[in-house]
């Protein structure tokens, strides 16, 4: 016969209240634990003095301690150096944006002439461009594409390759050219005022949507002074061709016309344009060929569905800002030739 005890705590004992009889039989896999608190009258201990001091000094005078002391540099440095190393003595890197350009050149040429009244001012100026070792504009920018850029550029062409297939591919490619051609082509025979050739193409389905889609911006465009033109730098030495030199809304451009299948409503999705027209107005200041200086640009995005284009102006802050970047582009440029 086995004895059920019910125990009771005492402070610094235990003491057998009662027993019960009880065979291990009845409750083979049945264990009974049972406590019992005994409440007195007497004012409740605290029961922190239960606990050996002795044994956990070191942890009471750590948390003490802790709560106690205020850190100071001094002491967060001598952290910070035990985690995470000595402070680097180099400086970070410096943004893209924010470099400057070794060989600043400024965008308006100070020491140009400005003629009050121009020679034949309403035949728009057309200069063939020189074939000459000096680099294009467009060249550069394509050769200094970011790491990010020719990523994505690539990613896009072998999209498009496996929907329409390699040679597909080529035939899309050619095909974006020669609606360009023929879209720069109508809006030239438009600006001269070839009322027969404007009226033909403007009847072919190829620009008749991006003639439609620029509709709005030829109106607030007048006096125009070059078309299709060639210019070069003659201090920074590259070239090329700019599509249109005009005023609009009062304000003399370098405008570039680009055609689009997507929606491009803010400057920022048209890549590297801007740089292109900086690069342009800049070239145009500097060249002997052009007797006035241009302070701002435009680009014009026409959508072959006919719906209205984005004109995105750059006013002269704005130009100034991407004539710094293509600075830069250039630098790296001749850097690697």
């Amino acid at each position: 016969m086995q004895f059920l005890q019910i125990l009771s705590r005492k402070l610094g004992s235990l003491e057998v209240l009662f027993q019960i009889p009880f065979c291990q039989k009845q409750f083979p896999y049945t264990y009974l634990s049972t406590s019992a608190c005994v409440y007195s009258k007497k004012k409740k201990g605290n029961s922190y003095e239960q606990v050996d001091q002795e044994k956990y000094t070191n942890l009471v005078h750590s948390v003490t301690s802790y709560k106690t002391s205020a850190q100071t540099p001094e002491t967060i440095l001598e952290e910070d150096n035990l985690l995470y190393g000595p402070p680097a003595k180099h400086r970070p890197p410096i943004k893209a944006g924010t470099k400057t350009p070794k060989n600043w050149v400024p965008l308006i040429n100070p020491s140009k002439r400005i003629l009050s009244v121009s020679s034949d001012s309403n035949i728009p100026m057309k200069i063939g461009l020189q074939r000459t070792k000096m680099p294009s504009v467009t060249r550069i920018l394509q050769q200094t594409l970011s790491p990010q850029q020719v990523f994505y550029l690539e990613r896009w062409k072998q999209k498009m390759i496996e929907e329409l297939g390699k040679d597909g591919f080529e035939e899309y490619t050619k095909n974006l050219f020669l609606q360009g051609e023929l879209f720069h082509s109508a809006l030239e025979s438009i600006f001269l005022s070839e009322e027969m050739a404007a009226r033909d193409q403007a009847e072919d389905d190829t620009v008749a949507g991006y003639l439609s889609s620029v509709g709005h911006v030829l109106e607030d465009i007048s006096e125009v002074k070059a078309l299709e033109s060639g210019v070069h730098h003659e201090t920074l030495q590259y070239l090329g061709l700019v599509d249109c030199v005009a005023k609009y809304r009062g304000q003399l451009c370098v405008i570039d016309w680009k055609t689009s299948e997507k929606p491009k409503p803010f400057l920022q999705n048209t890549y590297d344009n801007p740089l292109q027209v900086a690069a342009y107005i800049g070239a145009i200041n500097h060249d002997a060929n052009y007797d006035f200086q241009v302070r701002c640009g435009l680009i014009v995005v026409a959508y072959k569905n006919g719906s209205p284009a984005h004109p995105h102006f750059m006013d002269p802050d704005l130009c100034s800002q991407y004539w710094n970047k293509w600075l830069l582009r250039l630098e790296e440029y001749m850097d690697k030739n």
